[in-house]
Formats: C-alpha cells, structure tokens, sequence
C-alpha cells in the first residue's frame, strides 16, 4: 500500500512508515508526543485528522480496510 502524497507532506515531525506483511500492510504515522491526542474521522474515501489543534485530510488508499489513532499514531491498515 502507497502512502498517500498528502500524508507524507502533512508535519516535518511525524514519522511514516510502511510495514509489509503475508496478509496485507500497515501504513502508520506517529505524530510524537507533542500531539499525543489525535483524531481521525473518514467521511468517504477521505481521512480528516486533528492533531494537536491542527487539521488536515488525505484521500485514503483504495486498499485501505481500517482507520485507527492512538498514543499520537495514526495506522491505516490493509
């Protein structure tokens, strides 16, 4: 799974990466601990994240199956 250009883009802090696994991939974003409470909400094929006070969106991958923030991490898992 590709990681969305926007996502890449969206905080010089955050930290993506890729994880390829037999049945699928994980896509996760850590925010830090700066923006340890953050939200997502997916509306379509759109993700609309708020990270410490700060919102953006992306268009999810069409493979995308599950959306999920925690601890200041954002996965989107296969």
């Amino acid at each position: 799974m590709k990681v969305p250009q926007s996502l890449r883009n969206v905080d010089q802090d955050a930290v993506v990466r890729t994880f390829d696994y037999d049945d699928g991939s994980v896509i996760a974003a850590d925010f830090g601990n700066s923006a340890a409470e953050i939200s997502v909400d997916v509306v379509g094929s759109t993700a609309i994240i708020v990270a410490d006070g700060d919102q953006f969106e992306f268009e999810l991958p069409p493979e995308a199956s599950d959306v999920s923030a925690r601890n200041g991490v954002l996965t989107i898992e296969e």
